[in-house]
């Protein structure tokens, strides 16, 4: 579901970022809509997010410092199999197969966390689309029943999700909230563009969906995930997503009923942590589901779009009705929605 944000300036622990975290608990459907902003598409040229994107500055972001290599992995150059001929969810685009050459690049190890983020917010005084447009989607099983009173609407393919206004949408389980704790948590209600904000602002950048899901894969072919077929393996948990009764009862089996620490799990092969669940991930490519069969090199989609694509999938996914929890899956928000199961993580190229 898309979310956009707005609001109130904060004082104290992190302006921007305590917002963000508070609905982190959020539960439910997979985040697959978008936020359908009247006259909002590509304001971001007008906005605080355009003077962080790539295509304002100046000079290419080129190779990250050594400061910020410490926490990407560097893929090695290689050929894989992306998407497959057996699709979860047909309508996504997910077929066909097709051989695809990726150059080396770094990749961050693990999804960007609230403390990162609030490093950003605290060096720039950066203003999410969601903190600007003053709402977000959240999902109606963890709102406080003080909140879900002032609320009259929902989204319509999944009356779950609720479009919550002001200052609300940070403190879904009320002001007492202990953010504090989840500093270590993704980073969530980020659009596109904020995403691509904070890339730039690192001297990175988005994945491409290429990038991504050779990552996600982390050195395996053909798997559903990123270890193997299994999504369990020999009954421990890999990933955090939904248990139980989707979307009346999550049983938290996995350890958690919301994010968890970008840490958490254990990583794939190429030491990379979270590539399914927990939280959706934006990528550079423009959304299309029309896809070659053909050998190609380095791909970044179309060249131009309405939506951007995301990968992995998140906490609310569950196989009964969100089973993009795997690396061949994908979904797609418009640039400027941003959700309670929403980040990102950044890539760069080398060289």
């Amino acid at each position: 579901m898309m979310a956009s944000a707005a609001a109130v300036r904060f004082s104290g622990l992190c302006a921007l970022c305590l917002a963000l975290r508070y609905l982190t608990p959020v539960l439910g459907d997979c985040g697959c809509n978008s936020a359908q902003r009247e006259g909002s598409a590509h304001s971001h040229h007008q906005g605080a997010a355009f003077k962080y994107s790539r295509e304002a500055n100046s000079a290419p972001a080129g190779e990250p410092g050594a400061k910020q290599r410490d926490d990407m992995v560097l893929l090695p150059s290689g050929v894989f199999t992306m998407g497959t001929d057996e699709p979860g969810i047909p309508p996504d685009g997910e077929s066909p197969a097709r051989r695809v050459h990726i150059d080396s690049f770094y990749m961050d190890r693990y999804e960007v966390s609230n403390a990162e983020f609030k490093k950003f917010v605290a060096a720039t005084g950066y203003v999410t689309e969601a903190e600007t447009f003053g709402d977000s989607f959240v999902f109606e099983g963890l709102i406080s029943e003080a909140v879900k009173s002032g609320i009259d609407k929902a989204v319509a393919a999944a009356p779950w999700w609720l479009p919550v206004k002001g200052a609300d949408w940070r403190h879904p389980e009320g002001p007492d909230s202990d953010i504090l704790e989840r500093l270590d948590h993704p980073v969530l209600h980020v659009s596109w563009n904020d995403a691509s904000a904070f890339c730039s602002w690192t001297g990175k950048r988005l994945p491409t969906e290429g990038e991504w899901e050779y990552a996600c894969r982390g050195g395996l072919e053909n798997r559903l995930f990123p270890w193997g077929n299994t999504l369990e393996p020999k009954g421990q948990h890999y990933a955090n997503v939904w248990q139980g009764d989707f979307p009346n009862t999550n049983t938290g089996e996995d350890g958690y009923l919301q994010t968890a620490p970008v840490t958490a799990f254990p990583p794939n092969g190429y030491g990379l942590y979270n590539m399914v669940g927990n939280a959706w991930e934006w990528t550079s490519n423009w959304w299309s589901t029309h896809h070659t069969a053909d050998e190609v090199f380095n791909p970044k989609g179309p060249s131009s779009g309405k939506d951007k694509v995301k990968k992995g999938g998140s906490y609310m996914c569950h196989k009964s009705y969100c089973y993009r929890y795997r690396c061949a899956a994908r979904s797609q928000n418009t640039p400027d929605s941003s959700s309670s199961n929403l980040g990102f993580r950044c890539a760069a190229s080398v060289g």
